[in-house]
């Protein structure tokens, strides 16, 4: 009994014992070492940046057969160790492992490796450290590992859809995707792949596509941009909305990677008839304010019995209409009033209407042009149209928005400067601030853009502010196309887009070189439903004339009339 309670005593020791030690080794794994990895918490697509890779023995005895394993994140594009010339076969490698031997008591290293982040914007992406090693005189091997993540916050790429809002069924849809870098490295192996909704046909493209869908882009430098040409047919219900989404990316061993997307919506439409009319010679005529408007009223007797002794009348709805300049050859009107009278007594029409016949009436008004109305309140004028005893309809008129559009050329300026001579001088590079500005005045514009064509003398620096503004580039065709998107009404809403063009001039160009084709700015009204668009003049720089103190391009176009 006696030797069974030492046996006891003696397996509850060596328990313990046991116990304590299995405590002291994960104590010691989790404290002796200290890792940790410190680099930038937030980048840019493909900018290069370092990760600091810090370890430290806190303990008293050597760290012995140590070695670090650092993973660059996911989808990297090259990753190598800070000044160390790596071949293009281990940059591709995103595992390193660093053989340490012994880490001494009180060691304390650092290792930096450098790379660039793949991925859309806002993603995060993580690296990972791992150091394993052996404590001295103990035969276990502890390790130890931590974690930074990075988020890609900026991605120097536009990729738009550019399409109308609002199509009819059955008919052909043409959109484009346009695309443009403004990224410091280089892409290649650049892949777009489009996803139609249900009720398209896919008709052609251009560039030719594979499988309809995906499309192939070799390179893409700063600066540089393009555009896809889609054609197809589209169906669909009346109200419909249908969803066209497409990606950016690139090919990295066989895996594509997302860096931008892009998504748009159109609506199916589809028109209808009654009494009709015309303004103007339109039968959907959108008026601006100022307009004199050319009213012809058409009523057609559908039935089956002729009408006798109609009479009509024309009620002119809403505050402008100048009612104080209403012509009719055949009605009615007192300076004033808002009420036209046609009876049958002055019009055939009126007083005998066979079935299948149409009869007309027409007059002629002005909108004031001094009372304009004000941002947001969808102006419009109504016209109600009335047999008396017979039917009614009312036609309303909308009316669109005022689009101002100024193209100006700088020197000097406050946005980027000029690092050229000044004044410019021939065979020399010199710099030029091309700023856009836009106005609109009375109705919420979609899907606002303004184009230009570059001269072939001219070229964009990529400076561009703001830097994150929806600007393409076409080297092809030397397009310039500003994606603006929505614009609110107001004076005080100004949208202005500045970028650098450089121009290097010959000797026959000094005088007289142009710098920029007319700008034109179109977009959707969305309260009219049309598209509206207006130009400015070329824009030139006539070096004689230069003012160099102000340092103010001699001459700037604008429109909005």
């Amino acid at each position: 009994m006696r030797r069974l309670r030492i046996f006891v005593i003696i397996l509850a020791v060596i328990i313990g014992l046991a116990g304590y030690w299995k405590y002291r080794e994960n104590v010691y794994s989790k404290e002796v070492l200290k890792l940790e990895i410190l680099g930038p918490t937030e980048t840019t697509l493909l900018q290069e940046i370092e990760y600091a890779v810090k370890y430290k023995n806190n303990g008293n005895f050597n760290l012995e057969e140590a070695k670090l394993v650092f993973e660059c994140p996911k989808n990297s594009l090259e990753c190598s160790v800070a000044g160390k010339e790596k071949s293009p076969e281990e940059k591709k490698s995103l595992r390193k492992e660093f053989s340490l031997s012994t880490i001494y008591p009180g060691e304390e290293k650092i290792i930096r490796l450098k790379t660039r982040l793949l991925g859309k914007e806002n993603e995060t992406k993580e690296a990972k450290a791992t150091i394993s090693y052996r404590p001295k005189n103990l035969k276990a091997l502890y390790d130890s590992s931590t974690t930074f993540t990075t988020q890609i916050k900026q991605v120097l790429l536009n990729f738009e859809f550019d399409f109308p809002s609002k199509a009819e069924s059955g008919r052909e849809l043409k959109f484009s995707l346009n695309y443009f870098s403004n990224l410091d490295y280089p892409l290649s192996n650049i892949g777009v792949k489009v996803e139609y909704p249900s009720g398209f046909q896919f008709l052609e493209s251009k560039p030719q596509s594979l499988e309809k869908t995906d499309f192939e882009i070799k390179s893409l430098n700063k600066t540089e941009g393009g555009r896809i040409e889609i054609n197809g047919l589209l169906t669909g219900n009346a109200g419909e909305q249908k969803i066209f989404r497409a990606v950016f990316g690139i090919w990295k061993e066989g895996e594509f990677i997302v860096l931008k997307e892009a998504m748009r919506g159109v609506e199916i439409i589809e028109p209808s008839l009654y009494i009709s009319q015309l303004i103007n010679g339109k039968p959907d005529y959108f008026a601006q304010i100022g307009d004199f408007l050319h009213y012809e009223i058409y009523f057609r007797n559908l039935g089956t019995k002729p009408f006798e002794n109609l009479s009509l009348i024309a009620k002119l709805k809403g505050g402008l209409f100048d009612l104080s300049n209403i012509k009719s050859d055949s009605g009615e009107n007192t300076s004033g009033d808002n009420t036209i009278v046609w009876d049958w007594k002055k019009v055939p029409e009126l007083k005998f209407l066979d079935s299948g016949k149409e009869g007309k009436i027409e007059f002629w008004v002005n909108l004031k042009s001094d009372e304009q109305p004000g941002p947001g309140e969808n102006p419009s004028v109504t016209d109600e149209i009335i047999f008396p005893g017979q039917t009614k309809k009312e036609f309303l008129t909308k009316i669109n928005s005022k689009l101002i559009l100024t193209q100006k050329g700088y020197i000097d300026d406050e946005i980027f400067g000029s690092p050229g001579p000044l004044p410019p001088r021939v065979g020399e590079k010199s710099y030029f601030t091309v700023v856009w500005q836009v106005e609109n005045f009375y109705n919420k514009i979609g899907n606002a853009k303004v184009k230009a064509v570059l001269s072939p003398l001219a070229e964009l620096t990529g400076k561009i502010f703001p830097e994150n503004a929806a600007l393409t580039f076409d080297s092809n065709s030397r397009e310039l196309l500003w994606q603006i998107g929505d614009l609110e009404p107001g004076t005080e809403k100004k949208v202005q887009l500045a970028f650098q063009l450089a121009l290097n001039l010959k000797e026959a160009e000094r005088f007289s070189t142009l710098l920029m084709t007319p700008a034109e700015i179109s977009g959707e009204d969305k309260w009219t439903n049309q598209i509206l668009s207006t130009k400015t003049l070329p824009l030139y720089t006539n070096f004689s004339e230069m003012i160099i103190g102000e340092g103010i391009m001699p001459y700037s176009t604008s429109t909005g009339d």
